[in-house]
């Protein structure tokens, strides 16, 4: 009868966790008006706003799907649950921003500055940081999966509990980072100083 009960209680424990993902992998629609615009840049899908004034913006849940911010000002910007997916935000300042559960696949931050910038829990699937800094960022509890973090300062990062699954790291620097319960399957640490190469 216990063991039952345990079979039981460890079979839902399960569904539970296999289910919990891919309810919450589709962002949600988005809270703000449909023609929202900020400082001359239209809030929408596919948007072209490069160098936008967004500083202190609150985006939060908004669809900037495919949108092109690169060099856009976004410090301390909340994108919290926002759909940056496919968004290129290449060379834009994010200091301090709040992406907590954003959905940024397939984004690209080449050589942004993430100083302090929070992405606990979001989705970064094949997101590319390539020369990013992400100073004292927060990852924690982030899919990271494929992602690429080229010559990438990942100085006191809080990287707990995030999923690295094929992730690349050439030539990043990961010093003083929290990685407990961190996970790197096949990632690739050639060049990088700090990283957990006996992982």
């Amino acid at each position: 009868m216990l063991i039952a009960s345990l079979a039981r209680a460890v079979s839902l424990m399960l569904g539970l966790l296999l289910a919990w993902p891919t309810l919450a992998d589709e962002p949600p629609a988005s809270s703000l008006a449909a023609e929202t615009v900020i400082n001359g840049c239209r809030i929408a899908p596919r948007t072209q706003c490069p160098g936008a004034n967004l500083r202190h913006a609150d985006l939060k849940a908004a669809n900037l799907a495919g949108a092109n911010l690169a060099g856009a000002d976004l410090r301390r910007a909340d994108l919290r649950m926002a759909n940056l997916t496919g968004a290129n935000l290449d060379g834009g300042d994010l200091t301090g921003a709040r992406l907590n559960r954003g959905y940024l696949a397939g984004a690209s931050l080449k050589n942004a500055r993430l100083v302090a910038a929070d992405f606990e829990l979001a989705r970064l699937m094949r997101a590319d940081f390539s020369g990013a800094d992400l100073t004292a960022a927060n990852l924690e509890a982030a899919r990271a999966a494929y992602a690429v973090f080229h010559n990438t300062q990942l100085l006191a990062a809080n990287l707990q509990e995030t999923k690295f699954n094929g992730a690349n790291f050439w030539n990043a620097r990961m010093e003083h980072c929290v990685i407990r319960y961190a996970i790197f399957p096949e990632a690739f640490f050639e060049g990088c100083q700090g990283c957990p190469h006996d992982w």
